[in-house]
């Protein structure tokens, strides 16, 4: 059981450090691209928020486990739904990494949980707790919702303020432009601190209370502690591939809706988060945020192939991961006994 606990909680660590990696390039990628702040600046802010946002709501983290039901089979048969849970989600941010891609971690450790416990209800070590749901609750919906509704926002947020600033000069409205990214990119990390941070803590949680440590939801600060420290260490390394697919080859845009585009995917996660506890990417609302900026320019700036070639790993990140946990722990189960 121990040797488990370790092998697992490295393995979470590793996924808290890979999901501030990949998902740093989100927060700063139009930001760094339009001079609104430097490359190290912008890494510090985006790791400093994002950890803040971890401290904010311990509530919110445990509305997302008692909504989604994040339970673990007990004893060794959790650990190893855990560890195969992780190892996918890992696996699939490397490649994802790799190849560009502005992919969701949520979904990917999501994805993998999901695959882990189908195969453990199959295996005989848990019963079935409406893992179906938990997968339509924390993918689908919100996979729907995100793209819905934050291309629409940015539209709306972007009409009101391209006719304030109908008077201004180019430059004096890119210069407006450039702060409100230097505020909403805070606000983006903060808000990934606060979907992001507080799951993976409570997960954290959730293995060790398997393991029979017995530890509660009294705890939670020290589990938000150590999950703060690594995922604002994963975003100050910064993933740099993926700033180059978000703010160059999927979009161009000029300051002033680069920044209305941040500022529309910052709220769409806040009210996500704290309205309905839904588990909104902060990946995909700012993906989809610059594309409907993107449709505001009077030239059409979108990568549409690009944009097709993005939304295709999206909804191949809980197929891949829930068939490679699914895989994991079917293979390990051995170590169950």
């Amino acid at each position: 059981m121990g040797f488990l606990l370790v092998c697992a909680c490295l393995l979470w660590a590793l996924v808290t450090f890979l999901n501030g990696f990949h998902d740093a390039s989100n927060a700063v990628a139009t930001s760094v691209r339009t001079r609104a702040l430097t490359p190290g600046i912008a890494t510090i802010v985006v790791a400093g928020f994002a950890a803040a946002g971890t401290f904010l709501s311990t509530g919110l983290g445990i509305a997302f486990q008692d909504q989604f039901e994040l339970a673990l089979a007990p004893g060794p048969a959790g650990l190893v739904m855990a560890m195969a849970a992780l190892a996918s989600a890992a696996m699939w941010a490397l490649f994802t990494w790799w190849r560009g891609q502005p992919t969701s971690q949520t979904h990917g450790m999501y994805g993998g949980l999901v695959g882990a416990l189908v195969a453990a209800i199959t295996m005989g070590h848990m019963e079935n707790t409406g893992v179906w749901l938990t997968l339509l609750l924390a993918i689908l919906i919100p996979l729907a919702v995100t793209v819905l509704v934050a291309p629409l926002l940015s539209i709306l947020i972007m009409i009101p303020a391209a006719w304030l600033m109908r008077y201004q000069t180019p430059k004096s409205a890119d210069r407006i432009g450039r702060v409100s990214q230097a505020i909403a990119t805070a606000a983006v990390a903060f808000a990934h601190g606060l979907q992001d941070g507080q799951r993976l803590a409570v997960f954290l949680l959730v293995m060790t209370a398997t393991a029979g440590l017995g530890f509660d939801y009294g705890d939670m600060h020290g589990f938000e502690i150590i999950t703060a420290v690594i995922l604002g260490a994963g975003m100050l390394v910064g993933g740099w591939r993926i700033t180059y697919t978000l703010s160059t080859r999927l979009v161009q845009l000029d300051p002033l809706r680069a920044g209305m585009a941040k500022v529309s995917s910052s709220l769409l996660v806040f009210f996500g988060s704290i309205a309905f506890h839904l588990p909104i990417s902060s990946t995909q609302s700012v993906t989809t945020s610059l594309l409907g900026a993107g449709l505001t320019q009077r030239h059409m700036t979108v990568n549409q192939r690009r944009a097709v070639e993005v939304a295709a790993y999206w909804l191949m990140t809980p197929v891949v991961t829930f068939l490679v946990s699914a895989v994991l722990y079917l293979a390990a189960s051995p170590l169950i006994g």
